[in-house]
């Protein structure tokens, strides 16, 4: 090769580095960074959502998942060979408008094998509606990207095996399910970013709840303040034209229903940490709600030394009796190293219904805790809304006066999931856990009035002054 032949290669090369340094793949989240997108992809779950509201960034981080997957080239999870996936949208029209585009715009063209159109034109793939397209994979193979849309029945989307399903806002919960088998055999994922515009629906229960504490179920909230690259001034004349029950899941990516919920004040953003070893000394209270065929509720309270609460170990289970309950919970408190009294048992606050004894039982609740080493104080109070508004308060303040570890995971969930019916009163669904953590709240005294701020000399004599002209005008009208 001669030195003119030399030139022109590495100048080709160049030319071809520069052209990759603009590509929008590589430049994802490189200067400016979008938090909540990096968090979805950095977490190693296999069935991750992204609630968020418009604008907010959630399909950029799906596209972008989706073709990191296809070309092998994922820079926080395991990378494949001819992965298979796909991207389902609501309808084809809107296939072509976001999630087709989407990838697109992050695809490289170089690695782009065969497009196979379903309508439109493969040198115009933008306007058509896309089958699917085949893609060069960093391991040597063809990765594939199928587009899939839901008005097309769950009948069309059997059989395949797959590496990843990408659901571009909320599927019907048929086709969620059958995308759950299609992922099964190869320990592929599942990810979702939408908007909940449609109230309460199996989304909420299946991932914003995790009613089936699925270790593998993640999900996350974006909001318009979350996307660097929205305009201040923008979200605040946005902001401005939208009702507030309207921005719950517009702007904030939040499910909503018509009654609200009890616990707003709650976000799990500010109030549920990763666990720590608590101090010996900040260990303050165990509490229970018991039940037979519904869940018997208990936790462990810790304050530290400013007063604020730490929700620090969970036992929350169904169907048991009260041999086995007492057993998993004398466990946890040696687990955590929860101190017992002079006679070596645990004490703990029960709901005050556990000290009545039924026809059908010779002893009641509380003493059969007793007997396996659990003292329990019936002595609480129930009132209710009083304790909702003593537990609104700890978590409405700034900073928060009430944190829970991120394990309390029932915990969590019933204060995602605890909404207000008829009558002012709660739904009394599902509220085992926020009945104990009210025992608990309840029998911590109530905070103190604020001390008056101290009075100066000029002030103190002032007033002195005052009741000294009192008392004389006292004396005078006796004559």
């Amino acid at each position: 090769m001669d030195e003119k032949q030399t030139v022109q290669r590495i100048l080709r090369i160049e030319r071809e580095l520069a052209a990759r340094a603009r590509e929008p793949l590589r430049n994802y989240n490189r200067g400016t960074v979008h938090a909540k997108q990096m968090e979805f992809h950095r977490c190693a779950c296999r069935n991750r959502w992204v609630f968020g509201g418009n604008r907010s960034g959630k399909t950029e981080c799906g596209a972008a998942e989706s073709v990191w997957l296809a070309l092998g080239e994922h820079p926080y999870r395991p990378n494949r060979p001819n992965v298979q996936g796909w991207v389902v949208s609501l309808t084809q029209q809107v296939q072509r408008d976001v999630a087709q585009s989407k990838i697109l715009k992050y695809l490289p063209p170089r690695r782009i094998e065969e497009i196979v159109m379903l309508s439109g034109r493969k040198s115009a793939p933008e306007y058509g509606i896309i089958d699917h397209i085949a893609v060069r994979n960093a391991f040597g193979g063809l990765s594939k990207i199928g587009f899939k849309s839901c008005d097309q029945g769950r009948e069309k989307f059997q059989g395949t095996s797959l590496d990843f399903v990408w659901f571009d806002e909320e599927p019907p919960e048929d086709i969620y399910e059958e995308c759950r088998m299609r992922v099964f055999d190869r320990r592929g994922c599942i990810f979702g970013t939408m908007t909940p515009l449609k109230g309460l629906t199996w989304v909420y229960g299946e991932i914003e709840l995790n009613e089936r504490n699925d270790p593998e179920v993640w999900c996350t909230h974006m909001e318009w303040k979350d996307n660097p690259y929205l305009d201040a001034s923008e979200i605040e004349g946005m902001t401005a034209l939208m009702s507030e029950e309207e921005q719950q899941s517009r702007r904030f990516g939040r499910f909503r229903s018509g009654e609200g919920l009890v616990y707003p004040e709650f976000d799990p953003e500010r109030h549920v940490i990763d666990p720590f070893d608590v101090p010996a000394d900040w260990q303050c209270a165990v509490s229970i709600d018991p039940g037979l065929r519904n869940p018997t509720s208990c936790h462990f309270y810790a304050a530290d030394y400013d007063g604020r609460i730490y929700v620090v170990g969970e036992h929350y289970a169904a169907g048991k009796d009260v041999d086995w309950h007492a057993e998993k919970i004398l466990a946890l408190a040696d687990s955590l190293g929860w101190r017992r009294d002079s006679s070596g048992r645990l004490r703990a606050l029960i709901d005050s219904a556990a000290s009545q004894r039924t026809l059908a039982a010779e002893k009641s609740v509380a003493e059969l805790f007793a007997e396996r080493g659990i003292s329990v104080n019936t002595r609480v109070n129930k009132d209710l809304y009083s304790g909702i508004q003593r537990i609104k308060s700890l978590f409405s303040k700034d900073p928060p006066e009430i944190f829970i570890f991120r394990n309390c995971v029932n915990l969590i969930r019933e204060l995602k999931s605890y909404w207000w019916g008829e009558g002012d009163r709660p739904r009394k669904v599902d509220d085992h856990a926020l009945d104990e953590l009210r025992y608990f709240v309840m029998s911590r005294p109530a905070p103190a009035l604020p001390a008056p701020p101290e009075k100066s000399v000029i002030q103190r004599d002032k007033e002195q002054l005052v009741r000294t002209v009192r008392r004389e005008k006292a004396w005078m009208t006796r004559f």
